[in-house]
């Protein structure tokens, strides 16, 4: 069996133990022990063992550590789904959200997300579902906002006798 060679000598053994020891990340922890186990000697099978990993998964970080150092180490998320929208449809969700609804041509006082995928879909052809546009309005940075309610009818001057009448004197 050829030995794991481990080409990045910037850290020795026992530093890669006081950066494991600093690290949040308990994986790229267990990672760091990994490989200070292996510059101390240890062969790959008792270095994966002793740290919870497979020799194979141990070589395949030995090789991510000797490409980017220590940031190779970190688990990185994987990149997710890409965005519904282009920028171009973005910034005219914007636009839409912060012109605020027409009554005339779009027959509601407020935006509800269901009226703005309906728009969406009227402006650009996309047809997504409602709690779709909700997680694009929450990723652009807006959020639901509800208002007090206000009677039109209300009294300040009988509110205000009234808030007089319950204070203890």
């Amino acid at each position: 069996m050829v030995g794991l060679a481990i080409t990045r000598l910037d850290l020795s053994a026992s530093d890669l133990r006081h950066a494991a020891s600093r690290s949040k990340s308990a994986a790229a922890a267990r990672r760091m022990l990994a490989l200070a186990l292996v510059m101390e000697g240890a062969d790959r099978a008792t270095a994966a063992r002793s740290c919870g990993m497979d020799r194979q998964t141990l070589r395949d970080w030995v090789h991510r550590y000797n490409a980017q150092g220590l940031a190779g180490l970190e688990s990185k998320l994987p990149p997710g789904r890409p965005s519904t929208l282009t920028e171009k449809q973005k910034q005219g969700l914007i636009a839409l959200v912060e012109a605020g609804p027409q009554a005339d041509k779009d027959k509601v006082v407020r935006w509800r997300r269901v009226d703005l995928r309906d728009r969406l879909e009227q402006d650009f052809g996309l047809v997504v579902h409602e709690r779709t546009v909700g997680k694009l309005l929450s990723a652009l940075g807006y959020r639901r906002l509800s208002v007090r309610p206000f009677n039109p009818k209300a009294d300040p001057i009988a509110q205000e006798l009234f808030k007089k009448a319950l204070r203890p004197t």
